[in-house]
């Protein structure tokens, strides 16, 4: 390493004097995991921030999800219809509840899944919908929840990427059964590792706790079995004093975004993801889709970009569904839109801290 390398993403850290004075009664207290003072203050706090009515912390988004999905009670062997433009943990989660994925294509414009093609994958066996906020592109949560009355369907939101979003005014985690949100170091918002999920039924909570926390109710009460799921009181604190600087963050990554998008617009070859003017954005990400009309292939410019100094990311590819662990069980599935997605996207770098000289060095490769 060294200072002019430029890599895809960096954490967000508040500044070391004020998470140090933070941290300093857990020297008082000895209290730094079971669900303290931080981490109810936390929960308290990101309900507010999110605009959500209920939320459960977790020790990380991935147990988010796991668990959201644990706890809707889904039949063991049901079918559930995701989309395979997504981390491996998407996909994981459902594997890992015993449920079958079956895979969506996604839409060109955007990523996200294609609800078009929804009930055409829907049978006896469907239980649920999780779709995915890709790079903080919102799904049409509208049309998937027409689709999941239709047929008694559970939808879970994967909004790993979509932290602080909002649509038509309201946090997107208030759309569907549930919607779970990740605080891994590299996210707009982090808690070192972390994540929530977000709810409106306050029975779930208490579903929730028990699958966090081993069941355990009472000293000598342990009423259902489950994980150890609970974020500790130094991630609590570290998302804490982040909030304080989140909308700074964002402003900081807006202004990047902004940048790239004005100057990459029109190039030849290279194409943006369509922009909701409904959504608030937090700028988490930047993907360009490397288009036949550009000189070079995706791979070409990635190594180009990696010779100077500058770290992007294939991102996502390959798919999940095409990953070493389904040892080809869905290579036969048709998604030519993701799989042509997977072949073309490159995220570059947009991080809190990152001078705008770098972009514009980012900018004069690309361009």
């Amino acid at each position: 390493m060294n200072g002019d390398e430029i890599f895809v993403t960096r954490s967000s850290m508040p500044p070391y004097e004020e998470y140090i004075e933070a941290i300093k009664p857990l020297w008082d207290s000895h209290w730094l995991t079971n669900m303290g003072r931080y981490h109810q203050e936390l929960e308290d706090r990101l309900k507010e921030y999110l605009d959500v009515p209920e939320l459960s912390l977790m020790v990380n988004g991935h147990m988010a999800l796991e668990m959201a999905i644990q706890a809707m009670g889904l039949p063991k062997g049901g079918e559930v219809i995701t989309t395979p433009f997504t981390f491996i943990s998407t996909t994981h989660a459902i594997v890992r509840n015993g449920l079958k994925p079956v895979f969506c294509d996604v839409k060109p414009e955007d990523g996200t899944i294609d609800e078009r093609k929804i009930e055409g994958l829907i049978t006896e066996h469907t239980v649920a919908i999780v779709p995915v906020h890709v790079y903080g592109n919102v799904c049409n949560v509208e049309e998937i929840q027409r689709i999941a009355d239709k047929y008694g369907l559970k939808v879970i939101y994967d909004a790993a990427h979509a932290f602080g979003e909002s649509y038509e005014g309201k946090g997107i985690g208030n759309y569907g059964d549930a919607s779970i949100f990740s605080f891994h170091a590299t996210k707009v918002f982090n808690t070192i590792e972390g994540g929530a999920v977000a709810f409106s039924d306050p029975g779930f909570y208490e579903r929730l706790f028990n699958l966090k926390n081993f069941g355990i109710r009472g000293e000598e009460l342990v009423v259902s079995v489950g994980a150890n799921g609970k974020m500790n009181e130094f991630c609590a604190i570290m998302g804490l004093c982040n909030l304080n600087h989140v909308e700074e963050a964002i402003a900081w990554r807006k202004a990047l975004c902004e940048e790239y998008e004005g100057q990459l617009k029109g190039v030849p070859g290279i194409r943006l993801f369509e922009n909701k003017p409904e959504v608030k954005r937090n700028y988490g990400y930047f993907p360009i889709l490397v288009e036949d009309e550009y000189p070079l292939k995706r791979d070409e410019l990635y190594e180009k970009l990696k010779g100077q100094g500058i770290y992007t990311r294939k991102y996502f590819y390959p798919l999940t569904s095409d990953q070493a662990c389904f040892k080809n069980r869905y290579r036969g599935v048709r998604l030519e839109c993701a799989r042509e997605m997977a072949k073309r996207v490159l995220v570059l770098p947009v991080y809190e801290g990152l001078e705008m000289g770098k972009i514009e060095r980012i900018l004069k490769i690309v361009k």
